[in-house]
Parts: structure tokens; sequence; C-alpha cells
């Protein structure tokens, strides 16, 4: 199979927008992510596009895809709409790869977006409560705070885990996401801010929660093929993995580990022939301060029972051993469901081509990003290398593809 590479990536900037609709968030994104790859692309190159979205609100359940392919220029182009509730654009991402791998098409756009403040609370309440279970645990009051509130819970009675521990998380993230012009929640935040903060379902207080965010980011990815006459700077997608699981919680075996990462990793890790000790960084999910150390143990990244340890010792800060969640997490970036996969690949893209400035970490070459929908019904992990050598086998001509390919039939 053909290998694939990212070649462009981008993103709006996450927050609450109310003169913005998720077309020009998609469009900002989609601009950024074109003017990010080197020798430039045109929308006429585009084989193939896949598009997360949960649809917060109601907005555009149907064709949600076509609405923002076809707003900036790929109409013609198959767009395709992934919903896997926070996993959404992670898993688009994928379909992106599997296009090229299979043969399908040699320039695949994913990305992914979300429109959530412009409702009420109870209203996002609602449209968070549907990525979990809905018969069981929503409909008897449980909400999606309340249910990594009961894994913080086991946590700490398993394995002695504290509230400081997922305080140092909010501070980390916190203090990455401060040096990110993109980010939601742009300030730093100390340990008793985040400690003493309200709570908001104990023990999580509010500094231990994602915020509610409209966004958009975008990923252009190119088969080997084609790559050298879009970019010098090589970024292979060198893993996937990906896994689904119950939907409730209370299915599951365990409420201190999320079965469908560990799945998802060990089939990255094994399609890329790497491991957690060969990680420079990783893009995790945090939409809650103990989903980021669960991670931490899921990925590999250490024993069961030590994330608190890992977290506090500073291992995983930005001038750590491991650098996690460099760009501010889902914690101060932001979580706009729908884009939240696809932005962390973007941030992988910045640290491996050297474009995330004052996040910019020294010399990386191998990135991990992980994303999870609802509370683990669904996981996806990719692992991207950049390649020393910039050779490729590539021969094709450029301009006869895309004018052969007319932006769309792959």
């Amino acid at each position: 199979m053909t290998e694939a590479y990212l070649v462009g990536a981008g993103q709006s900037d996450y927050g609450s927008f109310p003169e913005e609709s998720y077309r020009s968030l998609f469009a900002t994104a989609y601009g950024a992510a074109r003017d990010s790859v080197p020798n430039g692309i045109e929308s006429a190159e585009v084989d193939e596009a896949y598009v997360g979205t949960l649809g917060v609100g109601g907005r555009q359940l149907g064709l949600p895809g076509p609405a923002v392919t076809e707003h900036v220029g790929l109409a013609g182009v198959p767009c395709t709409r992934v919903e896997n509730a926070c996993a959404a654009s992670g898993y688009a991402v994928r379909q992106a790869v599997m296009a090229i791998r299979s043969g399908m098409a040699d320039v695949v756009l994913a990305g992914g977006v979300e429109v959530m403040t412009d409702v009420s609370g109870d209203a996002v309440r609602f449209w968070l409560g549907v990525s979990g279970e809905t018969e069981w645990e929503r409909l008897s009051g449980t909400t999606f705070a309340g249910v990594y509130a009961q894994m913080a819970s086991a946590h700490m009675a398993e394995h002695g885990t504290t509230a400081e521990h997922l305080s140092h998380v909010a501070v980390k993230n916190h203090a990455n996401g401060a040096k990110n012009p993109h980010a939601q929640l742009g300030f730093e935040c100390s340990l008793e801010d985040a400690t003493n903060a309200p709570t908001v379902a104990d023990p999580l207080t509010l500094y231990h929660c994602c915020p509610t965010t409209d966004g958009a980011a975008c990923v252009l990815l190119a088969s080997e093929d084609v790559v050298d006459e879009f970019t010098d700077e090589r970024v292979r997608v060198a893993g996937v993995g990906a896994a689904s699981d119950a939907v409730g919680l209370f299915q599951r075996d365990t409420y201190t580990s999320i079965p469908a990462s560990r799945a998802a990793a060990e089939r990255a890790y094994a399609m890329a022939g790497v491991g957690p000790d060969d990680l420079d960084f990783a893009e995790v999910h945090d939409c809650f301060a103990i989903a980021e150390l669960v991670a931490y143990e899921d990925l590999g990244l250490c024993e069961p029972g030590e994330a608190g340890e890992l977290v506090a010792s500073g291992a995983t800060a930005i001038d750590g051993d491991l650098p996690v969640n460099t760009s501010g997490g889902l914690k101060s970036k932001g979580h706009p469901i729908g884009a939240t996969g696809a932005g962390q690949v973007v941030e992988a893209f910045e640290q491996l081509t050297g474009a995330a400035g004052e996040r910019q970490l020294e010399d990386p070459r191998i990135g991990l990003t992980h994303n999870v929908g609802g509370s683990g019904g669904a996981a996806v992990v990719h692992i991207f290398e950049r390649e020393e050598d910039g050779s490729s086998g590539g021969s094709s001509d450029r301009g006869a593809r895309g004018s052969e390919s007319g932006g769309g039939a792959a």
C-alpha cells in the first residue's frame, strides 16, 4: 500500500464567535491548511474529503460535509461526513489515510467543525449527552462531567491519585495554551486556582473541565506518489490504530482505563514499528483532567497508577522528557467536538515542521495524537514521523494530474 503524508494543516481560532458560522469557520481552517503547504496546492488537486462533526444545536445534520466543502470551492469532490462523537475528525483523518493507502485518491482533505456556543447551557449538555449511553446513563440524569467524575473517583480509590494531580494537568496545559494564539483559554493558572475552583462534578473542579467551543481544523494528506510536488518536509503517517467499545461506562469492566484507547494505541505502535519510548511528544484527549492521566497509562507512557506522579514530576511539561498537549490540549486550546481530532493533527504537523512558534520543541521526529469519542466508545491514535530523507518515488506530472481529476473523482 502507498504511504500517506501530511502536507498541510491549519485551524481557526477556538472560542466563542457569535459572528461566525460553521461554514465560515471551516473556510478559515481550510485556507490556513492550504497556505501551510510549502509548494502550494490548488482545490482542483483534492480528490476526496472527509469532515467530522457532531452537529451541536441541530444545524445542518444532513449533508454538513458537502455544505462546507462546497463553500470553500470543492464542489464536485466526494465528501463524507464522519460522526463519532468527540473522535469525529480523528476518524476523518483515519478515513483519509485509508483512501490514500487503498489507491483511491492521491490528495485528501480531512477536517472537522463545530459551533457550540450559540445554544443554551441545557442544550449543550443535551448534545454532549448524546455522546454517552443515552438509554441508561443520560436518561437517568448522568452528565458528561459526571461520567468522568466517576472515572476520577475510581482512579483515586484504586491508585491514590489526588485532586492536586488533576490540577497539575490543568496548570501544564494552560501554560502551553498561553503560548498558542488559537487557544480559547489562553491564560495560565496556578495549582491553587485549579484545586480550589468551584466543583462541577466531585472531584472535578471547573479547571479540570474543558470549555465548550466553536472552531474548525483541516489537514491535507498526499500519497507518496505526489508528496514531493507539495513539500520537501515529509511528515509520514507512520501508524494508525482505532477501536470501539461499549458506549456506556457502566458496561465496561474498568473505570480506570479506556480499553478502546489501549487497543488503538497498540495497533498504531505495531503499524509504525515504534513504542512509547520512541515518541518526542503527544497530543492526548483531555476533555477532563482525569482523561489525560488515564491516557498516559493507556498509551503506555507510564504503568497503571503512575500517571499522577508522572504529571507532577514535570515529565510531560513542554520542557519535560515527553511533552504532552503542547497545544494546550482540549483544556486550554478548547474542544469544538467535531474539530478536535483534526486540531490535534494540526499541532503535530506544526511541531514536526518547526512551525509551532513559542511552543516549538527542539527537533522532534515522532509524535502521537489520541482522540476519544464520548467516555471511550471509540478511540483513534495516529503516529506521525518526520522523514530525514526528502526523496520520493513520486513521478506524476502535477498539472496533468490536477486537470484529469477535475477536483473530484478518485
